[in-house]
């Protein structure tokens, strides 16, 4: 599972315009299965994403094809985070364990 920080950069202010392809990029990660939650960093700045099902290889090259990072509006941080608790609600983001 990947936590992926999108803080805002020096190019902040270009984020209307390249707003339209992130968001098209953004449903293209839900519609693959990969992202399963994504919102806005508060206060303003910037967003976040929950993503499963790819390895960090394919999230690396699936956030550096975000406009976003592409036209410097955000910069990317990745953290791979491996759960082991989650309340009952949550249970289906464990990893399965082998019997």
């Amino acid at each position: 599972m990947f936590l992926i920080l999108l803080k805002f950069s020096t190019n902040k202010a270009r984020a209307p315009e390249v707003m339209a392809d992130h968001v098209a990029w953004l449903k293209q990660g839900f519609d693959d299965g990969v992202f399963d939650l994504a919102g806005s960093l508060q206060p303003q700045l910037g967003g976040g994403i929950l993503a499963r099902a790819a390895t960090r290889a394919e999230v690396e090259a699936r956030v550096a094809a975000d406009p976003f990072v592409i036209e410097d509006v955000v910069t990317a941080e990745i953290l791979e985070l491996t759960p082991s608790r989650a309340s009952a609600d949550f249970t289906f983001l464990l990893p399965e364990v082998a019997a």
